[in-house]
Order: structure tokens, then C-alpha cells, then sequence
């Protein structure tokens, strides 16, 4: 992992409106874009800390995108799903209900990451810095520039909605960590799920907490330090926190080996 992007999830548990409560929950039939992607392990992960089996008390099943999840809704083929923002509002205009926001739970978990195999990273280590420093700038530009940021996401969204954009811009400001250099936290949290529900989970545990030191090491607190260097001049205030906060970070990662 060179850089975290997205700490936690950004995502809602969306219902047809008949659901009021948690224990309705049980019994139902729940959609994911597919089984094994993010959206199938953040809704096991909500419904774990709400107190649901998702694997005795519901179904989880393959639906789709997003338009294909809310075709599904619809028919009463599923009866809740997870959908990310910015459309949440959109589910909200077709009548369905916003049940449970997962980003509140601030389950540890590299939502969006910019990942490498070590082979690659020290082929094109140049090469790394240039594109360190680009995040860096642009979610520094996100969150001091939340007009304009928001513009840019409608556009290439494809989304007009004000509220929509808004909601967004707030779930994923919140969820962009002032520091991008890859923490074993939300790589932890994934491991161990796979712990307890696969027999050889665990046993890769060790080795895939030390890649995330030896990533920052020689990858995300190198690339660190290069794009640093380059961005002080214009954001001083922004690379002097990052910079401080990467030394700790750093450390946190090796000793949680």
C-alpha cells in the first residue's frame, strides 16, 4: 500500500420503507453490488455491530450497481442494500428509506487505496513522489476549497443535485485522513474478519501487517518525504503537519508488528 485515501466506509444501509427497525432486519434478504466486494464486507461489518448474523439471520446475495440494487429493491427482490454517497439521496427520492449511516461506526478500513507490488515500487520510485504529491495537493484542495470541489464532483459524477453533492462532500471529507501514509489499522480489521471465518486466515496475518511497515518504509515514507519537500512551499501549514504526522504514523506501523 503506497497511500491511504478513504479510512472508513462512506457507505448507508438503505431499506424499503416497511423496515423500522434493526430486529426487522432479520429474516431479509440484503443486496451487494457482488459477494467478496467492499459493499459485501461494509454491510457484514454494519450488521455485525448492529447485532445481526449476516450469515444466520439474513441472506446476502449479488445485485448489481447501484441501479440494478435499487431495480432490486423495488421488486421486493432484496429488502434492504448498501449504497455509497453521493446516492443515498437519490434512494431517498425513490421512496426508500436511509436506515443506518455505516461511516458512523468509523470501522477502521482502507475504503480506497492507491496499492503497488514492492516489485514495482522500486522500479518506478521516481515516479511515485510525482504522483504522492498530486493526492496530497488534491485533498488538501478538497477540503479547502469545498465550492469548487464540489463542482468538480458533479461533473464527473454526473450528479446535479445540490443536497446530493453536499452529503458527499461532508461523508468523504470526514473520511479523507489529513495524512496518506498507510496505517495496519484498516488492513487489521479485514484480517481478522478473514480470520474468523476462514480456517487459514490468520496465518497470513503477520506477514501482511509487516508489508504494510515495509510499504511505508520504503514506498509511502520515501514517496512521503519527496512530495513533501515539493508541496511546502505552496501549502507550508498542510506539508509541516503531514510531515510530523508521518514520523508518528511510521512508527505506530512498526511497532504494531
Amino acid at each position: 500500500m503506497i497511500l491511504g485515501i478513504v479510512r472508513t466506509f462512506v457507505d448507508h444501509i438503505i431499506t424499503a420503507q416497511s423496515i423500522t427497525s434493526v430486529e426487522q432486519l432479520k429474516g431479509k434478504v440484503g443486496g451487494v453490488n457482488r459477494i467478496g466486494s467492499t459493499s459485501d464486507t461494509g454491510l457484514r461489518f454494519a450488521l455485525r455491530r448492529l447485532g445481526i448474523d449476516p450469515d444466520r439471520d439474513a441472506k446476502i446475495i449479488t445485485a448489481g450497481g447501484n441501479p440494478e440494487r435499487f431495480a432490486a429493491l423495488s421488486k421486493g427482490v432484496i429488502q434492504f442494500t448498501i449504497i455509497p454517497e453521493p446516492f443515498v439521496r437519490e434512494a431517498l427520492k425513490l421512496g426508500f428509506r436511509d436506515f443506518f449511516d455505516i461511516g458512523s461506526l468509523k470501522i477502521p478500513f482502507w475504503w480506497n487505496s492507491a496499492l503497488s507490488r514492492e516489485a514495482i515500487v522500486k522500479a518506478k520510485r521516481p515516479l511515485l513522489p510525482k504522483f504522492a504529491r498530486a493526492m496530497v495537493e488534491a485533498i488538501h484542495f478538497n477540503k479547502t476549497n469545498k465550492e469548487e470541489a464540489k463542482a468538480i464532483w458533479g461533473k464527473y459524477l454526473r450528479i446535479s443535485d445540490l443536497d446530493g453533492l453536499e452529503r458527499a462532500y461532508q461523508a468523504y471529507t470526514s473520511a479523507f485522513p489529513d495524512n496518506l501514509l498507510p496505517t495496519p489499522e484498516g488492513v487489521k480489521t479485514l484480517l481478522d474478519d478473514l480470520s474468523s471465518t476462514r480456517s487459514q486466515g490468520g496465518r497470513g496475518r503477520s506477514k501482511s501487517i509487516r508489508r504494510c511497515e515495509f510499504g511505508a518504509r520504503t514506498g509511502g515514507f520515501g514517496v512521503y518525504q519527496t512530495a513533501l519537500q515539493e508541496i511546502t512551499p505552496k501549502h507550508p501549514g498542510v506539508a509541516v503537519y503531514i510531515n510530523f504526522e508521518s514520523r508518528f504514523r511510521l512508527a505506530a506501523c512498526r511497532q504494531s508488528v
